[in-house]
């Protein structure tokens, strides 16, 4: 999706947020990383954000996951590298150390930022997303002959 806009009738409900999900799991499916249109308006920024926060402390919560990386986390969540460690500096989560960043997320400290994240809104189920992606590189050798 290049542009999300909703419109104010509709603000404050929560379309927003479904759809910022509705673009990563387009993304997912995709295989590509996705990141939105630049620059971001004050309220996307803090939408996108919130977006990143529950995405990003959803993973780092779960204790099965030891070692996780930054390219990790975009490969799990399609969301670009540069808005991981922009979100994740912005939580106060991520140090720099010896040349490469380290993710610093104590237990306590991952749920409190799940709580100020606030709710995901109205959620995307990824199992009933039909859709193709457009693949140009076929349909090119299809028009060739």
């Amino acid at each position: 999706l290049a542009c999300i806009l909703t419109l104010p009738a509709y603000q404050r409900k929560g379309y927003g947020k479904m759809l910022i999900s509705f673009s990563y799991e387009l993304s997912k499916k995709e295989g590509k990383v996705g990141t939105p249109e630049r620059p971001l308006s004050d309220l996307g920024l803090v939408s996108y954000r919130g977006y990143w926060t529950r995405e990003l402390l959803a993973i780092l919560k779960d204790e099965s996951r030891a070692v996780m990386s930054i390219k990790d986390l975009s490969e799990l969540t399609m969301i670009k590298t540069e808005d991981i460690i922009s979100t994740l500096q912005h939580l106060n989560l991520l140090a720099y150390q010896k040349g490469a960043y380290v993710i610093c997320a104590a237990p306590e400290l991952i749920e409190k930022h799940l709580k100020a994240a606030g709710s995901p809104g109205v959620e995307v189920d990824p199992t009933k997303l039909i859709w193709t992606p457009y693949n140009a590189e076929k349909e090119y050798a299809n028009f060739r002959g």
